[in-house]
């Protein structure tokens, strides 16, 4: 019996669990946007809006949701994968920057100049 069980296994040992959702919470937070299986993006949620919330106090995202209480995330059904028919999602957070997609913001937010990257 699944009594008072939270979450989902994946099919994954629980060191294999973690990393999986710290390099898709990684990769989402680069990226702004990442596809992935539904069920995925629901456990990627509450993680990545954790993470956005403890970040506040630094990077790119504390402007741009200093005046936000939550929600940071969207959740778009993106139909069924071809190989094994398994639900696909796109998630992605709100207010996101389409010309920012794959620049690392680094930790303090600030994205080195042309210059600089010439020298």
């Amino acid at each position: 019996m699944r009594h008072r069980l939270r979450g989902r296994s994946f099919s994954r040992k629980s060191a294999h669990r973690k990393a999986m959702f710290e390099n898709l919470a990684a990769a989402l937070i680069k990226h702004e946007q990442i596809t992935t299986t539904l069920p995925k993006a629901k456990d990627l949620r509450p993680i990545v809006e954790r993470l956005i919330t403890i970040g506040k106090l630094m990077t790119t995202l504390a402007q741009r949701y200093a005046a936000r209480a939550g929600g940071y995330t969207r959740i778009v059904k993106a139909g069924f994968r071809y190989g094994d028919d398994a639900a696909m999602a796109v998630i992605e957070l709100v207010d996101r920057d389409p010309e920012a997609k794959g620049k690392d913001s680094g930790p303090t937010g600030a994205e080195p100049k042309a210059e600089e990257e010439a020298a």
